[in-house]
């Protein structure tokens, strides 16, 4: 049977409510619906939610009506610890607002107390009922107010006045009188810890951390000299540090520098084809050595991020002892892996249809290995080739024994795959950041991922071994500061590989993004601290972003994310605001490496909520820009000039949102309302 109020489009809820919507401890989550009725009575909604933990204590709130669209409501709420929370929107009939606008229009328009007797005694009787309603002074405050709706004795004006006032209203906001209550459906939230939203990712390989000898030859590093290097990615304010394999590596057809098929003798060949998943590379250290790692790591605020990659070297012991792993070709030969065009001759993939069973055991034990090791992370390589319900089955029951566990997608693949992974358990993912250099190219990518933040959370890495984009390679220093700046505050999520911050940018090739000397197939150290010194490090640079992160909880955000218009293509202009903080922060940045651009920058008041302070479009405001220091005063439309040898960016921070008007930030987001 139809319900007789509506309640649909109810979000976040993704998959028809069958799969959980993500948020992490202490993330704001606006919640939105349309409610409607017949006629023109008053309809209202209330937010109900609450906890597994705590399944009988419910938080309910009343939702703001849109004032765009007036059947559509808001509210919010902030998840305080991790595991499974649940809302639900009620729509009800709201008799007292519907009388309260009835009377309003009619004593504007000069009837008396007669005319409206009728109206007075059905308010007196509402106000009585919703009085014995609750208790204490709030019930007697709405008795009172029904006795002097009443009370024929006295003024129109003076029986009207506490029914119609703001201490009423008030009441009534927080404690409705609620008819035909209608109950929407359940929608679950998964929530994990903070670090699954806002985290600073720094790639390294603790192979090549190990310096050179006495004849400046590369030294293979361990995990000593790998606890050494951390210093120095902690002091650049990152949170995760992520070692691609760390595992004993193949010597069957191994690849030698630059990915030939023809090594020397000490070649130490590609990470990434792994013989054995449960062991680490004799040369880097033992277990032990590993675990004092990860504890050193967290000693240093960092947390160890592992890659799992499901692939094996042709002399992996899976080989042997399990070739139903793998895919068995027509002349009896495994399968290496393609990606056409490129080959990988010492890499087995995994099959997952011969044998699934004993595939998803294996590589559960192999995850939880490491878990038990001190690893919080994984960084997941092509999680996209292996099939969804796998990494659902894996992530859920990695979950079910260590829920703050984050897997992180290496899903370079089309949307309905990347978006598919993350409904299925993924924390985060890889993106085509790396690949969207212009403004409208931009702008599409970050309101696309904004609006689907409510299960999808893009890592935006700046460059990864594999990739070298050309505007890097050809942009010069300043794309590299332009990168970071766009990486590091368009998403909570970033990441950087080892590297950049010495402006490594010659690929192998002309039209190559591989590196030219490829990490990948080669020892790579490299002389940090006197790039420093000779103020040729981008490294004070990202330390700086990294601390403006940490320092504003905007930047920590996903969901918040406004365009502002700028009357030049090479100059964009974005806001991000904290719903509950209030902290706004204003991003202003030149697109072009090469040459100083100069822009009008108009801003949208009620993105970061000036409006909340009555501003007129020509009333000024202060912003402070975080990266130079400067205070300027600004107001509707604003002159921006940026050289990208001086600066690249503005990083302004704009003033503070007041506490009453901050919930109506967190609605920004949703701005389309498209079934």
């Amino acid at each position: 049977m139809t319900q007789r109020l509506g309640i649909d489009d109810v979000r976040p809820r993704i998959d028809n409510g069958n799969l959980a919507v993500k948020a992490v401890v202490g993330e704001v989550v606006p919640v939105t619906a349309l409610v409607w009725r017949e006629g023109h009575a008053a309809i209202a909604a209330t937010l109900n939610v609450w906890s597994d933990r705590d399944p009988d204590t419910v938080a309910t709130s009343t939702m703001t009506v849109d004032r765009f669209v007036p059947d559509r409501v808001h509210g919010i709420f902030t998840p305080g610890t991790e595991g499974t929370w649940y809302f639900r929107v009620d729509a009800w009939s709201d008799p007292i607002s519907t009388w309260r606008d009835a009377i309003e229009k009619k004593l504007a328009a000069g009837q008396d107390a007669e005319e409206l007797a009728n109206d007075l005694a059905h308010g007196s009787n509402l106000y009585a009922r919703a009085g014995l309603e609750l208790d204490g002074d709030k019930g007697r405050t709405l008795l009172k107010a029904g006795v002097a709706l009443d009370d024929r004795t006295a003024g129109l004006e003076e029986r009207v006045e506490l029914a119609l006032s703001d201490e009423v209203r008030e009441i009534l906001w927080h404690h409705p009188f609620r008819e035909l209550l209608t109950e929407g459906p359940t929608q679950q939230v998964r929530v994990e810890r903070p670090q699954a939203l806002f985290n600073s990712w720094y790639e390294l390989f603790p192979r090549s951390t190990g310096g050179w000898d006495d004849n400046g030859k590369p030294v293979h590093g361990t995990f000593a000299t790998t606890a050494k290097a951390l210093e120095r990615v902690a002091a650049m304010g990152f949170d995760t540090v992520y070692f691609p394999p760390i595992h004993p590596i193949g010597q069957v057809h191994r690849k030698g520098k630059n990915n030939t098929l023809t090594p020397e003798a000490d070649d130490v060949g590609s990470p990434w084809a792994i013989q054995d998943h449960t062991a680490t590379h004799p040369e880097l250290g033992t277990m032990e050595d590993f675990t004092a790692l990860v504890e050193r790591a967290n000693q240093l605020g960092l947390e160890v991020a592992l890659d799992l990659a499901l692939q094996a070297s042709p002399d992996h012991p899976w080989a042997t002892t399990h070739p139903e792993f793998f895919t068995v070709l027509a002349d009896g030969t495994i399968a290496y892996a393609e990606n056409p065009p490129k080959k990988y001759q010492d890499i087995y993939p995994i099959n997952f249809d011969n044998a699934p069973d004993l595939v998803y055991e294996e590589i559960y034990r192999v995850v939880m290995l490491w878990v038990e090791a001190g690893v919080s992370t994984f960084r997941v390589d092509n999680p996209h080739t292996k099939p969804t319900n796998f990494w659902s089955w894996l992530i859920t029951k990695v979950h079910a024994s260590h829920p703050g566990v984050i897997f992180l997608a290496e899903a370079f693949t089309r949307a309905a795959r990347l978006y598919g992974l993350a409904k299925n358990g993924f924390s985060q993912s890889y993106t085509y950041f790396t690949w969207k250099t212009t403004k409208e190219e931009l702008t599409e990518f970050a309101t696309e991922h904004a609006l689907q933040a409510d299960f999808c959370r893009p890592n935006l890495f700046v460059n990864t071994p594999d990739i070298l984009h050309e505007s890097l390679q050809t942009g010069g220093r300043a794309m590299f500061a332009i990168r970071a700046v766009l990486a590091s505050t368009l998403s909570p999520l970033w990441g950087v590989y080892s590297g950049y911050e010495l402006y490594e940018h010659v690929p192998v090739k002309p039209g190559s993004e591989e590196y030219l000397n490829s990490e990948k197939y080669e020892l790579r150290p490299r002389d940090f601290q006197g790039a420093v010194n000779s103020g040729d490090s981008l490294e004070s640079f990202i330390r700086h972003l990294n601390m403006l992160r940490r320092n504003n909880p905007a930047l920590q955000q996903l969901r918040n994310l406004h365009f502002h218009d700028v009357d030049n293509a090479n100059v964009m202009a974005y806001s991000k605001a904290d719903a509950a903080t209030g902290n706004v922060i204003l991003v202003v940045i030149n697109l072009d490496p090469r040459n100083a651009q100069e822009a009008t920058v108009t801003i949208n008041y009620d993105a970061v909520g000036l409006n909340a302070e009555g501003k007129s479009p020509t009333a000024s405001y202060q912003v402070d820009d975080l990266i130079s220091g400067h205070s300027y005063e600004w107001s509707k439309r604003n002159f921006v000039r940026l050289e990208p040898l001086r600066d690249v960016a503005h990083i302004f921070l704009l003033p503070r949102v007041p506490q009453e008007h901050r919930e109506a930030l967190a609605y920004r987001h949703v701005t389309d309302y498209r079934p």
